[in-house]
């Protein structure tokens, strides 16, 4: 009875390697990237590009692990929901409120430690966010705030509560 389960495991693991999830892969400028909204500098480019857009844009960068089933589809999955939380290649299309609320989740997730993920980081150890990296997203999320604030009657930025 146990070989003829273990042969039903193999048979379900080879089977399931057939099928795959189409891949997040955008080719070329993303016309409504979030730089195309608001000013991104140099260093706030490379910490999104390390440690965010792999989940959270039209483009990710996939692991060779990607290709092993049910890997690929937990990753599909996370990539589906990190691109529902925020999706910095398509943050132009955003009204304002919206932009403004997501660039606040920015600061609290990355304050709390929450951004990027564990098991993100876990195989990605260079997507760890140092001090520094952590400072700079905040700050730059914050004037990116301050700068709306400036530009947009609050209304149109924040829900009457």
């Amino acid at each position: 009875m146990l070989k003829k389960i273990l042969f039903l495991l193999i048979m379900a693991f080879a089977v399931i390697q057939f099928f795959h999830p189409a891949k997040n892969k955008a080719e070329g400028e993303q016309p409504n990237n979030i730089s195309k909204t608001v000013p991104v500098p140099g260093n706030v480019k490379d910490i999104l590009s390390k440690a965010c857009m792999d989940c959270h844009s039209n483009n990710t960068v996939y692991p060779w692990y990607n290709n092993i089933q049910p890997v690929a589809w937990w990753l599909n999955h996370h990539v589906k929901e990190g691109k529902g939380e925020i999706n910095f290649d398509e943050f132009a299309s955003y009204n304002l409120h919206r932009q403004y609320h997501k660039l606040d989740e920015i600061i609290k997730q990355v304050k709390e430690g929450e951004m990027p993920i564990a098991s993100y980081t876990w195989v990605h150890r260079d997507a760890r966010l140092s001090e520094e990296e952590k400072t700079s997203l905040i700050q730059w999320a914050e004037r990116t705030r301050n700068d709306m604030k400036s530009k947009y009657p609050i209304d149109s930025l924040e829900r009457k509560k």
